[in-house]
């Protein structure tokens, strides 16, 4: 049996194809940049992907005992995100990577609990305009404040609607 490569049809060269690809980074994105910001005007203080916990969380906040995890929706499959769409090309492709990725995402807060941490998990969705990224904030500011274990922020709780899960 012979195997062959398939090869796929792409509607940019190579070169510009790598580029895009290295364009898109894990660490000190658009968003976790803008977080850090609004996080550091209100007087917080943070580590970055601190290598000694799980996951390597964006934002550790030992005071608080909190990791901050902010999610990509496309990468990380924000439930009924419009941003968390799927590749019409190649799903047999994707659909394992993102079980893979929503898989991992849910191994690594077990972890982070289990350890004693509190989890904050902040989508990008919250994050696109200024007003999002202060409102989110100002949610995550107030829940360091309280003993909740965890805290997930979406779009619409960017908007002002948010909860604190407590557990």
């Amino acid at each position: 049996m012979v195997r062959r490569k398939l090869e796929m049809t792409d509607i940019v060269d190579q070169k510009t194809r790598s580029r895009m690809m290295a364009g898109i980074r894990g660490k000190n994105t658009k968003p976790e940049l803008a977080l850090r910001r609004a996080l550091h005007a209100r007087g917080f203080w943070y580590r970055l992907h601190i290598k000694g916990i799980k996951g390597k969380p964006d934002l550790v906040l030992p005071k608080f005992r909190a990791a901050v995890l902010i999610h990509g929706c496309f990468w990380h499959r924000h439930a009924n995100c419009r941003y968390a769409t799927m590749p019409s090309s190649r799903q047999d492709f994707w659909r394992p990577k993102f079980a893979a990725n929503v898989a991992r995402d849910q191994a690594v807060k077990a972890v982070l609990l289990e350890s004693g941490w509190r989890v904050a998990t902040i989508w990008e969705c919250a994050l696109r305009k200024e007003q999002q990224v202060e409102t989110s904030a100002d949610i995550l500011a107030q829940w360091l404040a309280t003993e909740s274990l965890e805290l997930e922020i979406g779009e619409s709780e960017a908007v002002g609607i948010a909860t604190i899960n407590s557990c």
